[in-house]
């Protein structure tokens, strides 16, 4: 929503000048998403998890490649893992401003595990709450919202990535069943996820309304994890195959109408989107504090680094960038929360953030210098996690098309 210019008449009646306060109280609320005290108390119980639970642990994680599951067991007895989802059903039935929040302060210590709760979140959990009866509702939200069940999301293939209406995995109806074959890529929670909402062809390839999703749970015969990635960052944060060898499943284990799939993924997209700028801000912000604190500490010619205008401006430009990313990401929430539409704000939200956690995290490796290039240092590894929030959920590319179609329209 874009808040109207506003005009001030010296002459108004009472009334009008009533509605003109009104416009300044709104246009007020409205450049200030994120500062409700609610949002601030999340963050700061996200904030102060964190510190005291990841932070220790996040290089150990990063070597061995483990996901810890025993984490976001923790995380969803604090409501973090059913962000969205309602009381009623067991989450903790906060909005969008909240969800950024989590994410961000996560993400800001450890962009693995704020990847996680992010995939977690916005894909699995939020598809079937979004598209699900009330009876698949009511049998898989409480156990995700806790963390009883770690949820996956399937749509990218081998083969297909961003051409996802091409893809190969395929469902067939058989009586009151349906059979799965095929292989998923790059599945976050490939290869833990007790739950994966699964989108499958269903019709010929390329056309309109040619795939339909699907509830697999994990311990289903024919469904098992396949390869796991040894990525370059993120890697506390598990990426896996998923195949389908005559998978067989009920057909109340569909998500809606036959045909729908890939309409509902592009829906769970644009609020992935949000996600994935939040994640992007939350690594962006980790590099950035960690680049002014060194840039404080660290002397040379006598004098903190900090004073030198080369390292300066790279913090103001630092400072800025993530600033406009927050406030794009800020609308997002705003019309996600309004029921409006967002693919447009979304897409760059996620394009702009995603790049700049990239030139953050590279520019606070310069101010450190060679210490930045080790792993003792923080920063290193936010640089590593930090190039997978252009690639995941719709690379930059992609987004860029997004955008152009939206406002070519």
């Amino acid at each position: 929503m874009l808040v109207e210019p506003l005009t001030i008449d010296l002459f108004s009646s009472p009334v009008a000048m009533q509605d003109l306060f009104l416009k300044i109280y709104t246009t007020i609320y409205y450049m200030n998403f994120a500062s409700s005290e609610l949002t601030q108390q999340v963050a700061q119980t996200a904030k102060d998890f964190a510190h005291q639970y990841i932070k220790p642990h996040l290089m150990e994680w990063d070597e061995s490649q483990e996901f810890p599951v025993y984490i976001f067991k923790e995380l969803g007895k604090l409501g973090m893992m059913g962000v969205l989802v309602p009381e009623q059903y067991g989450g903790a039935g906060l909005g969008y401003f909240e969800y950024n929040a989590i994410i961000q302060e996560i993400s800001k210590v450890c962009g693995s595990i704020g990847l996680s709760v992010a995939a977690h979140n916005s894909l699995c959990t939020n598809h079937i709450l979004t598209f699900g009866t009330e009876e698949q509702k009511q049998q898989y939200l409480p156990k995700l919202a806790t963390a009883e069940f770690i949820g996956a999301w399937g749509l990218t293939e081998p083969n297909t990535g961003s051409d996802a209406g091409n893809m190969k995995t395929v469902a067939v109806k058989d009586g009151n069943d349906w059979v799965l074959n095929g292989t998923k890529s790059w599945i976050t929670h490939g290869k833990s996820g007790d739950v994966a909402v699964v989108i499958c062809r269903t019709g010929e390839p390329r056309t309109s309304g040619n795939s339909t999703a699907f509830i697999v749970e994990r311990g289903t015969a024919g469904f098992k994890a396949g390869k796991k990635e040894n990525k370059l960052g993120m890697r506390a944060s598990e990426t896996a195959e998923m195949i389908f060898d005559n998978c067989r499943i009920s057909d109340a284990q569909r998500l809606g109408n036959v045909g729908d799939g890939f309409r509902q993924a592009m829906k769970i997209l644009d609020g992935g989107r949000i996600s994935i700028a939040a994640l992007s801000v939350g690594i962006a912000k980790g590099a950035y504090e960690a680049a002014v604190q060194y840039s404080k500490e660290r002397h040379q010619f006598d004098q903190p680094i900090a004073n030198f205008q080369g390292i300066s401006f790279k913090l103001a430009d630092m400072a800025t960038e993530i600033m406009a990313s927050d406030l794009l990401i800020w609308q997002s929430c705003h019309l996600k929360e309004s029921g409006e539409k967002l693919t447009k704000q979304s897409a760059m939200a996620k394009y702009y953030a995603s790049e700049v956690a990239v030139k953050v995290a590279t520019d606070a490796i310069q101010i450190f210098g060679g210490y930045g290039y080790t792993k003792d240092f923080p920063v290193e590894k936010h640089y590593r996690d930090a190039k997978l929030c252009t690639i995941g959920e719709g690379t930059s590319e992609i987004q860029k098309l997004v955008i152009a179609r939206e406002v070519l329209q």
